[in-house]
């Protein structure tokens, strides 16, 4: 939209941040956005998909799902084992509210005090291998303390009362 502001034509821009370049991090190339059927073919689960595939595809395996209004990545590009142990994670995470310990919201709160994270790190996409297996760990500790608690284990109130 053009606007005429002192005598001059000026244009009249909503103020955007411009993408920054997605660089694998396991060969520092470039970061390509293609349709998720370069690299899933005929099994794409969503045809209008698409992801970052790094440039040195398919030597380097990196990619990441896009957010489909904004097309910005889902987090960072991981390749085959980091993208399985983001998707373990995951599982493990979502279980806790599917199986009724906490809501969704809640457990993601609990996962960023257990991890000690900030809120704006608190996505899995953005994880390294090692905070996926805290993320798994943490929460099949949970929910085999959970799963004590509901067989009649002990808890802290029914030691406190043994010991008195």
């Amino acid at each position: 939209m053009q606007v005429l502001k002192e005598g001059r034509m000026c244009m009249a821009r909503k103020h955007k941040e411009r993408q920054k370049p997605v660089i694998c991090p396991y060969c520092r190339r470039t970061a390509v956005l293609r349709s998720a059927s370069y690299v899933y073919g005929k099994d794409t689960l969503n045809p209008n998909s698409y992801l970052y595939v790094c440039s040195g595809y398919p030597e380097c395996d990196a990619y990441v799902g896009v957010h489909e209004k904004s097309m910005r990545p889902k987090g960072t590009l991981a390749n085959s084992d980091l993208r399985n142990k983001r998707i373990q994670a995951h599982r493990a995470l979502d279980a806790l509210w599917k199986e009724g310990y906490m809501t969704r919201h809640s457990t993601y709160i609990w996962l960023q005090n257990r991890l000690n994270l900030r809120e704006r790190d608190m996505h899995i996409g953005m994880f390294s291998e090692y905070l996926c297996g805290e993320t798994i760990r943490e929460c099949t500790e949970f929910v085999k303390l959970h799963q004590r608690l509901r067989k009649g284990g002990h808890n802290f109130e029914t030691r406190k009362q043994n010991s008195a």
